[in-house]
């Protein structure tokens, strides 16, 4: 099972950055697909949730609307848009899947928002 982020980077308050995780190694249709985030010394929060289908989304009022999560399940990736870049979103992202009591997570990527 891999899941594999890419898209984070440096980038100024204000822009915008596109965060893709590719997905392997098991059915990831079937898999709800979240995203996280961690910044230092802080715990890991929930950024971005997305159903099996897509056809449900869910967000923590501190990202709504700037953050929007999307699937691709015939390219077995989840993608995160994530725009108005503000320092405070620097984090390390991590994907998640999650079915039932089975959870994988990837790597991160690191996102830093800074002039």
């Amino acid at each position: 099972v891999q899941l594999v982020e890419s898209g984070g980077g440096l980038v100024q308050p204000g822009g915008s950055l596109r965060l893709s995780c590719a997905a392997s190694g098991f059915t990831f249709s079937r898999f709800a697909m979240s995203w996280y985030r961690q910044a230092p010394e802080k715990e890991r929060e929930l950024v971005a949730r997305i159903d099996s289908a897509g056809g449900s989304t869910n967000y923590p009022d501190s990202v709504k609307g700037r953050f929007t999560i999307s699937r691709d399940n015939a390219k077995n990736t989840v993608y995160l848009q994530i725009n108005s870049l503000k320092p405070e979103d620097t984090a390390v992202y991590y994907c998640n899947a999650k079915r039932s009591w089975t959870e994988y997570w990837g790597q991160g990527t690191q996102v830093t928002v800074s002039s």
